[in-house]
């Protein structure tokens, strides 16, 4: 595929150039990306993208755990100027909607399904994860006012959890990093350890022992806290940009029977893990668990629009409803009718083509085969998958399990043979992980496990060269 060409196109120098001047990016040292120079993607298509230098690279993260329905989708770039030149935006305050949105929140509400009766016949619009996350604090504290029970405000996530970036969204995850920068977490939000067996578990213990031994620190937190003054507990099905945490096949039971005996609300944030991921249209359907708020954005409109928004549980919003008042929150995005358009024609993508079924029936299956055999190489230490998400975990001494020195950012190397050999795959600390596109084949998947298997194989020559694997 070549790239469009524009009358006054600018070299990768001049683009580079303007934008170490202008543009400050999202989690960066910007001083070392000036002297680097940022990489300049020009255009994509299917499950690639090109840069300005004319490269092609195989996407294995679908942008940032979004274009679910692959790229080049010209019918979302025709919905999106239909609806531009019919309706480009209004609000949704002051008692006013507009077409989109309504089949949108009625379409998410028939595709979500009902666990033992808890239904999701609402849903809050936003513009991104993060603001999702923002608005299931303000919504729970607000559920707990109305229910007479105003001091439940404590909300308890995870360490190394994602919830976003904004103030209440970095503060919900448990990144320390964020936190050190902005004096996070902001009040009445704590955190527990995560489900990381290859990391946490004890000597001997099974993943079924540990699942469960890993959910009840969620109910120490709530004893040690008071029952009385939790409102909720978020936590992300499987963690993404914590390095593809997948908890063992007993915790999400567990925290449900504990959510249940204490009363509190039950957060799914599914900001990466819906609309497919996993192999279902929403992932707490495929663990079983019945949460009251359901956090998505990024695939809904398969990256190629902003919009996030919440699923609402009937207990929650009958609850805003009967008992009346104003919610003093929103957005001036909610509901964006082109942004709704657009993720009504996805949503008819991902539908026609059955994008969830092939996940849990055709290439998620194959992925977890091609992954298991990456459990032979001297570099990887373990290596996982959940659907359409994996991680292989790279260490130093794979029968101790012992880690590489942080100072040594071995998953950054990885990360830069993989950028060197035409593939984007994540480095999160020394965890390389991937989520593709869901269109991705059986074939790509192999030309994808090439691409890994070279990276790891010259990550492996260059600690060699340096003395820091196989030298006793």
């Amino acid at each position: 595929m070549n790239a469009p060409v524009h009358p006054h196109a600018l070299s990768t120098a001049e683009l580079q150039a303007l934008d170490s001047a202008h543009f400050l990016h999202p989690f960066t040292d910007h001083k070392g990306l000036a002297a680097k120079g940022a990489r300049v993607i020009t255009h994509a298509d299917d499950i690639y993208v090109w840069d300005s230098e004319g490269k092609k690279i195989l996407d294995a993260m679908s942008g940032l755990w979004c274009v679910n329905a692959g790229y080049g989708r010209k019918e979302l770039a025709d919905v999106a100027h239909a609806q531009m030149m019919k309706l480009p935006f209004y609000n949704s305050f002051f008692q006013t909607t507009n077409e989109p949105a309504v089949r949108l929140a009625a379409r998410l509400a028939e595709l979500a399904p009902a666990v033992d009766g808890r239904r999701f016949q609402h849903v809050f619009f936003s513009s991104s994860g993060s603001e999702s996350n923002d608005t299931n604090v303000r919504m729970a504290r607000r559920y707990w006012d109305l229910m007479g029970q105003p001091q439940r405000k404590v909300i308890i996530s995870r360490h190394n959890a994602y919830h976003g970036s904004t103030m209440a969204g970095a503060s919900l995850g448990g990144m320390s990093a964020m936190h050190a920068q902005g004096d996070l977490p902001i009040p009445n939000i704590t955190h527990i350890q995560q489900p990381y067996y290859y990391e946490l578990a004890e000597p001997g213990e099974s993943q079924d022992a540990f699942g469960l031994r890993a959910a009840r620190w969620l109910e120490d937190k709530i004893l040690e806290i008071g029952p009385e003054k939790v409102a909720a507990f978020i936590a992300e099905p499987v963690q993404g940009a914590g390095g593809v945490i997948i908890p063992p096949a007993t915790y999400w039971p567990e925290i449900q029977r504990i959510v249940d005996k204490y009363g509190i609300l039950l957060i799914s944030d599914e900001v990466i893990c819906a609309f497919g991921r996993l192999g279902h249209w929403f992932a707490y359907e495929k663990f079983g668990y019945k949460p009251d708020l359901v956090t998505f954005a990024k695939a809904v409109t398969s990256g190629y629009i902003p919009l996030g928004g919440v699923l609402v549980g009937d207990r929650v919003a009958q609850v805003l409803i009967d008992k009346g008042g104003e919610f003093n929150h929103g957005y001036t995005y909610s509901g964006h009718p082109v942004a709704c358009a657009v993720a009504l024609a996805n949503l008819d993508i991902m539908e026609r083509e059955n994008l969830p079924g092939r996940v849990r029936d055709d290439v998620g299956p194959y992925l977890a085969e091609v992954f298991e055999q990456f459990k032979s190489h001297p570099l990887v230490g373990d290596a996982e998958t959940c659907g359409f998400v994996a991680g292989l975990v790279l260490v130093q001494d794979k029968a101790t399990r012992k880690a590489f020195p942080e100072d040594w950012a071995v998953g950054m190397m990885c990360r830069a043979h993989c950028f060197g050999n035409g593939l984007v795959m994540r480095a999160v600390g020394d965890r390389m992980i991937i989520a593709p596109p869901l269109t991705m084949t059986r074939a790509q998947i192999d030309e994808m496990a090439v691409l890994i298997k070279k990276a790891l194989d010259l990550t492996l020559q260059e600690l060699q060269s340096q003395g820091k694997f196989g030298i006793r």
